[in-house]
């Protein structure tokens, strides 16, 4: 008895795929170049978020170094947070803006300075319920208090005007003094302290 003999493909060995049909390889070629470039951009976008941050972080910290370690007037304006804890609502447009900040176990103290157009200084004023017809003659800073920023508001042939502001509770007590020798910029110097 003859057997016929038929051609057979013999199969693959096992784990070996066969070669592909050559009008699949441009396919194959770009869904392998298409993998690549997603399993490269899935490691590098967060490692450039790392990487910025860190940097963000760095120098964020040097911001709070530099604001911490001041020992006079920082020539910007105060965070806004800051701003809304001492109460201290610097007009818009305001210029020669300079604040300092004292912290202790018992109380806080912002000191700020800024010049301001005369309609911005009585909205200033209204925010604490108060107005030019409260300022008196002198300055409502006191000695010890403009020493710490080196504030002179007693020379002479200079018209200063205070008011010192009480409010209730916790929330802190503002000495405001106007420095009106340019009556269409006035010069405005407030310490607000919040005690514990």
């Amino acid at each position: 008895m003859t057997t016929g003999t038929t051609d057979e493909v013999e199969p693959p060995p096992t784990g070996e795929q066969p070669d592909p049909e050559p009008s699949e390889r441009p396919r194959l070629t770009f869904r392998r170049a298409v993998t690549a470039v997603i399993a490269v951009l899935l490691v590098a976008v967060p490692a450039g978020y790392l990487v910025l941050s860190g940097f963000q972080s760095r120098d964020s910290g040097k911001d709070k170094e530099q604001v911490a370690s001041a020992t006079s007037l920082v020539w910007e304006w105060p965070s806004k947070v800051t701003r809304r804890i001492y109460e201290v609502p610097i007009p818009s447009r305001s210029t020669y803006v300079a604040y300092f900040e004292t912290n202790s176990w018992q109380k806080s103290s912002l000191y700020t300075q800024f010049r301001t157009s005369p309609e911005k200084l009585d909205a200033f004023l209204a925010a604490h319920g108060s107005g030019r017809e409260e300022l008196t003659e002198g300055s409502a800073v006191s000695h010890g208090q403009a020493d710490v920023v080196g504030w002179d508001l007693r020379r002479s042939g200079t018209e200063f005007l205070g008011t010192t502001v009480r409010n209730p509770g916790n929330r802190p007590d503002l000495r405001i003094t106007v420095d009106l020798s340019r009556p269409e910029r006035p010069q405005v110097y407030v310490v607000s302290t919040a005690e514990f």
